[in-house]
């Protein structure tokens, strides 16, 4: 698959300065939820935290679901980490895959786009949201300062182990992202949930669209393997429209829908074991 450098066009209008912003978010009764939230998940993500939860949460023994079961119940679900809106995530998966869909993207990257925070269905089997949602960032090794509210940090008991503060932790230089353990969350879930069904490039989509200190910030790239950095493009392709096609006007499914079981009955099993 050839790794094309289009970029998003006007389909997303919206003033990128207003997104992100976690000291005046948009919608401004979400900073101390916001805030709050942060707090939660760097003082509870610890690096024994993160391989605790794939050996309990990778072997996938929990429930069935068709992909529109999953989808349905995200119709109850607003992200506490997320400053810009407080809509079900089933509208933001709506207005990011509608917005690839309206600037031709592939269709493999529109239905990415549409089931990209499907993961968050941890939080059905009583997950707290600080284990499933909000910004990732690499257990094991030194945090960045560019990770949003690293100052909660203080609070993670991984700070008073030597041996995982320094530039690479318990890693080797250039090891690979996947090497790495990441916080937990519904990114890492969903990658090892669609590995077997999406391509490459859709997977790196998945995996580390919240790894903003990264694909954003330009940092951990002593980490990173050339793999990582020829997928980073396709990452950073993708960020806008899971960002910036946010609004708080909520789309109609019932519309779109016919496309979307089309799309999934093209790439995807008609059910999935969560």
């Amino acid at each position: 698959m050839s790794t094309a450098t289009a970029t998003p066009t006007d389909t997303l209008s919206a003033d990128k300065t207003a997104y992100r912003n976690y000291a005046a978010p948009q919608v401004s009764e979400t900073f101390d939820r916001v805030k709050e939230f942060y707090r939660l998940n760097h003082t509870h993500q610890t690096h024994d935290f993160v391989k605790a939860k794939k050996a309990e949460f990778l072997s996938f023994t929990r429930q069935k679901m068709t992909p529109w079961d999953a989808l349905n119940y995200l119709n109850t679900l607003v992200d506490d980490s997320d400053p810009d809106i407080a809509l079900p995530q089933i509208d933001h998966l709506v207005q990011t895959a509608e917005a690839m869909r309206a600037d031709g993207q592939p269709d493999w990257m529109v239905l990415t786009g549409f089931v990209h925070d499907l993961g968050k269905v941890l939080c059905l089997f009583g997950e707290p949201q600080w284990a499933v949602v909000g910004d990732t960032f690499p257990t094991g090794c030194a945090y960045s300062t560019k990770i949003v509210y690293s100052e909660f940090f203080i609070h993670n008991t991984d700070v008073k182990k030597p041996e995982l503060q320094t530039k690479y932790g318990v890693y080797t230089p250039n090891c690979g992202l996947d090497e790495v353990h990441m916080s937990w969350g519904h990114d890492e879930y969903l990658y090892h949930l669609l590995r077997d069904h999406l391509p490459l490039e859709a997977l790196y989509m998945i995996r580390y669209h919240s790894f903003y200190s990264w694909h954003k910030e330009g940092d951990y790239d002593h980490l990173c393997n050339a793999q990582d950095r020829a997928m980073l493009p396709w990452v950073q392709r993708f960020n806008p429209y899971d960002l910036y096609s946010k609004n708080p006007h909520r789309p109609v499914l019932k519309d779109v829908k016919p496309y979307y079981e089309d799309l999934m009955a093209k790439y995807l099993p008609a059910t999935l074991q969560f």
